[in-house]
């Protein structure tokens, strides 16, 4: 296992990261001796971050997850996210704190590695988005608050949403990490892509973290299964899933995805799961990609991927000609 620096934080994390959300599902609706297996060998692997967030399973993934680390004995990074739930000024920080403090309490934890905010940011706030105003405001005045009480070490967001408001937080320079959608179907966060590409065009935010200094996490590594080139779902995993800043729907994703199996048909990867992840891991401002788990097989693939590096020169020249179809 290679370590990747998590921005200015200090901390340096593993290449491959445990993501313990719903569409793998391990740490949701796992049995118990199979998610104490699966933690126990990501360590020996040498996985060193494990990432969960209030909103899984209703709590249910942090929940199982601090009891697997107590049951072993933890050694590890861990982050958590939470969800603002109101727009009422004065009342959002306290909101967050709470949110936090819940987590905690699932977890067991006195402290966390990482809290991030899991909301969308939208210029004007409203449902679950959260405009850069508040954002930069009582929330950031909430983690200052639980940081200096030792309750996080480190803050960052999800950075999904509308891309100007994206950049004006991640410009900030407020937060240490950012979580980002980016795999070959929609790479906007890394690469250039063409004009007229009907995805979200996320305009490098990965470059623009690292410029500040920010780890970036990488998240829908495989467009939540559309880059595994199966079609069947593991049971374990969510049976269907909507796409987070890729395509119009997952049949959309699944068919775009076909357009990268050249990359396994002319031996530059031995199957688009490993295409996928050697792709992402090109990006040197990407400190970790989280991958999520439904069994043991997915968690050693992942780390054996990874072992092999990035895709080579030749193969990342090639990735412009298929986003250029993407295209409205």
């Amino acid at each position: 296992m290679r370590y990747r620096p998590l921005g200015n934080t200090g901390l340096n994390v593993s290449e491959i990261g445990f993501g313990c959300g719903n569409v793998g599902g391990l740490m949701i609706r796992g049995e118990h001796g199979d998610q104490v297996k699966a933690v126990a060998r990501a360590m020996e692997l040498g996985i060193n971050y494990f990432d969960t967030a209030s909103s899984y399973g209703n709590g249910q993934s942090e929940t199982n997850l601090g009891r697997v680390l107590k049951e072993l004995g933890e050694d590890v990074y861990v982050g958590t996210k939470f969800r603002v739930t109101t727009h009422e000024a004065g009342h959002i920080k306290d909101d967050v704190i709470a949110s936090v403090e819940n987590s905690l309490d699932r977890m067991q934890r006195e402290q966390v590695d990482l809290i991030q905010m899991h909301n969308h940011v939208a210029s004007v706030a409203a449902g679950g988005s959260v405009s850069p105003e508040e954002a930069l405001g009582e929330v950031v005045e909430a983690l200052t608050q639980l940081r200096e009480q030792g309750k996080v070490s480190f803050c960052g967001m999800t950075a999904v949403g509308e891309t100007p408001a994206l950049h004006r937080v991640i410009g900030s320079g407020a937060l240490n990490t950012i979580q980002s959608v980016y795999n070959l179907v929609n790479p906007s966060a890394g690469n250039a892509v063409p004009s007229g590409f009907d995805m979200p065009d996320y305009k490098d935010q990965i470059g623009m973290a690292a410029d500040h200094g920010m780890g970036a996490l990488v998240i829908r590594v495989l467009a939540a299964g559309a880059l595994s080139g199966e079609a069947a779902r593991h049971p374990v995993a969510v049976p269907s899933v909507a796409p987070i800043g890729s395509g119009r729907d997952y049949n959309q994703d699944r068919e775009r995805a076909e357009g990268f199996r050249f990359l396994v048909n002319e031996g530059h990867a031995g199957s688009l799961v490993e295409a996928s992840l050697r792709f992402a891991l090109s990006n040197s401002g990407v400190s970790s990609v989280l991958v999520g788990y439904s069994s043991l097989e997915h968690l050693q693939q992942a780390v054996d991927y990874a072992a092999l590096g990035p895709l080579t020169t030749e193969a990342l020249e090639r990735l412009p000609e298929v986003w250029a179809g993407f295209t409205g």
